[in-house]
């Protein structure tokens, strides 16, 4: 008979366990506050088996950098001017290294607290005797960082088996759980996904459109987190947020200034809002084909032309990791008048290391979309939105949210949020530590094949951004295969068939891995094992084809809103001259996205140039893996929708 066994006594969880610090240069009162709050834990309930530990100030950066269980730091400002200075520059250092831990200060008059009032969590005198109290409010601050108000709640309420005549209509999964036909599905995706999907009748749960209580109480705690003045939780992903914000600041109408390699959404959100839409263009790496960031002149030239934009969007950083250096960028348009709405749905992680800072809200952004799912550990389509706007109008906001989101969210999504902040809050600097030590790890192993290389910063910024100080995030691993013989595509599925591996993507000559919270060591060795049994049987007869650069954007004829909803008609894009004759000069209906790169070369209002017609039909030649999104095809015919004339 089988043994049902409990997979925590195999793998049981690894033990809970917080440093705090005590950074002092007096080892007489370091040593009396650790012995006293050490012998205070031991008596008190401790669920978090928290431990103190004394350090000089000139160890106390080797401490922040190193002790990854490191949760709070007591810092000493001593009873004079240099130990108020030197507090100072401990606090701002560890704000730096390390965002989430609570930072206390211990101080003998009031005078110790100049220019340091809003940069710790609580305050005792030097004098205090009171062991008890200091180690309650120690306990309670890393507690409340580190609790889950909304998935402890869902929690709670599933295992109370409460009977449930209420949508939705699975009722818990009991209508498969004995199905002779369906019950399969339910015994593989298990229990829980059925038993947490609840309805917005469970007032205990709160509201995700109208919160009040725990969904509330999550999403301060993810402000936090993430440094925002406010933060919001999506289940309908960072398009939605994206198409949110854009409605929030422009309305029913405006002039954006976006990036042409934006997102979909937000070409999307130009549509739904009548926008006007100014489009910056990406810069294309010429041996890669990676389409980069917008040149920061062409970004200061776009704000003084068009002086009555509302509104910039950017994404930072990109698909493959190249990052704006936007706190310039966002005082330049802040000087004009315009918000600024950063697509960081490819960087919800970088709050959380000093080697990925600043973040777009540190350098002042006025809303932030970050796909929570792509880098962290929340379910798909699990995002937030952070708000640093300050003149954010919440009442407005929230009925631009209520008319995108569902009113039935899924809510173990919510709680996948609520945990994922949790893991960033608590641990978020250890993991991304080992995430930064398996890149190095990759980067030398790949290299050593001979054949594959990881391509740094200065290979994958082009040319024209040369003097803009675009960032990389190491995470986003690009191997250049060029050497190997094969085609992106060709290794992208040996590596799938051969060895089980599934890379993030693939160009011509690129292959893509992510290094996630979730990489492990047997991961990265499989990796590398692959990489190195591949670079050994590299061929030697390649016929890569050089990247093709996207047409130049053309003109518009009309905002894009009235291009879409405009009556239409459909054109051949058949490979002749009578293609080429029809639809120059016509005005696109659709937007038309080649993937890769994924960026449109038309979009609808755009005018159809002959550039843009033989670029389409080049694509479509041939033995081509290039997909082309918003065509249409009839019997197997590609047709372009454009306005009827």
């Amino acid at each position: 008979m089988p043994v049902d066994v409990d997979q925590n006594e195999i793998n049981p969880l690894p033990p809970v366990s917080c440093v705090v610090a005590l950074a002092s240069d007096d080892s007489v009162l370091a040593n009396n506050w650790v012995h006293s709050l050490n012998v205070t834990a031991a008596r008190h309930e401790n669920p978090l088996d928290i431990r103190f530990v004394a350090v000089d100030s000139s160890n106390a950066e080797a401490l922040l950098r190193d002790e990854e269980q490191l949760q709070a730091i007591l810092v000493d400002a001593g009873s004079g001017e240099a130990g108020r200075k030197n507090a100072g520059v401990l606090v701002e250092l560890a704000h730096s290294i390390r965002t989430q831990i609570n930072v206390f200060l211990i101080a003998s008059e009031r005078r110790s607290l100049a220019g340091l009032e809003k940069h710790f969590d609580e305050l005792f005198d030097r004098g205090e005797c009171n062991f008890n109290r200091i180690f309650r409010l120690v306990q309670a601050f890393i507690l409340k960082r580190a609790s889950t108000p909304f998935a402890d709640t869902l929690r709670d309420y599933v295992f109370k088996a409460k009977d449930a005549w209420h949508t939705p209509g699975h009722s818990g999964g009991d209508s498969l759980r004995k199905s002779p036909w369906v019950g399969d599905f339910y015994r593989f995706m298990g229990e829980h996904v059925f038993n947490t999907d609840l309805s917005v009748s469970v007032q205990v749960l709160d509201s995700l459109l109208e919160p009040h209580s725990i969904i509330q109480e999550a999403q301060d705690l993810a402000a936090q987190a993430f440094g925002a003045r406010q933060t919001f939780f999506l289940t309908n992903g960072t398009s939605t947020a994206n198409k949110v914000v854009i409605q929030q600041v422009l309305g029913g109408g405006g002039k954006i200034i976006v990036d042409q390699a934006c997102h979909k959404s937000v070409h999307h959100a130009v549509i739904m809002n009548r926008a006007e839409p100014v489009y910056l263009k990406s810069t294309l790496h010429p041996t890669f084909g990676i389409y980069g960031p917008v040149a920061q002149k062409d970004i200061f030239a776009a704000l003084d032309e068009h002086a009555d934009a509302r509104l910039m969007v950017l994404t930072s950083c990109t698909y493959d990791g190249l990052r704006y250096d936007l706190k310039p960028i966002i005082e330049y348009a802040h000087e004009r008048g315009v918000k600024v709405l950063v697509d960081e749905a490819w960087f919800a992680h970088g709050y959380f290391h000093p080697a990925l800072r600043p973040t777009a809200l540190e350098c002042g952004a006025d809303y932030v979309t970050q796909s929570t799912h792509k880098m962290l550990s929340a379910f798909s389509q699990a995002s937030m939105l952070h708000v640093g706007d300050p003149d954010f109008d919440e009442h407005r906001f929230r009925e631009n949210l209520n008319m995108h989101m569902s009113t039935s969210p899924q809510y173990s999504m919510i709680a996948s949020l609520d945990v994922a902040r949790k893991q960033m809050a608590m641990e978020g600097y250890g993991c991304l530590s080992r995430s930064l030590e398996m890149v190095e790890t990759l980067c030398r192993e790949v290299d050593e094949t001979g054949i594959f290389r990881v391509l740094r910063r200065e290979d994958l910024v082009p040319e024209a951004l040369a003097n803009d100080n675009i960032g990389l995030d190491p995470t986003k691993v690009t191997i250049d295969i060029s050497r190997s013989g094969y085609s992106g595509n060709e290794l992208q599925i040996k590596l799938f068939d051969q060895f089980g591996i599934q890379v993030e993507k693939a160009t011509a000559n690129t292959v893509s891995v992510l290094v996630t919270l979730g990489s492990t060591e047997s991961k990265l060795l499989r990796l590398i094992h692959a990489l190195q049994q591949l670079a050994d049987g590299a061929r030697h007869n390649t016929h890569l084809t050089s990247p093709r650069p996207l047409p130049e954007f053309s003109r518009f004829t009309c905002l894009p809103a009235d291009a879409y909803f405009a009556e239409s008609e459909e054109i051949s894009l058949a490979n002749n001259e009578n293609a080429l004759e029809h639809l120059k000069g016509r005005t696109s209906a659709d937007e038309i996205v080649p993937y890769p790169p994924g960026i449109p070369v038309l979009v609808p209002g755009q005018e159809i140039t002959e550039e843009i017609v033989k670029f389409l039909q080049k694509l479509l030649q041939g033995q081509t893996s290039t997909e082309i999104h918003g065509l249409i095809f009839r019997s197997d015919e590609p047709y372009l929708r454009v306005v009827k004339e």
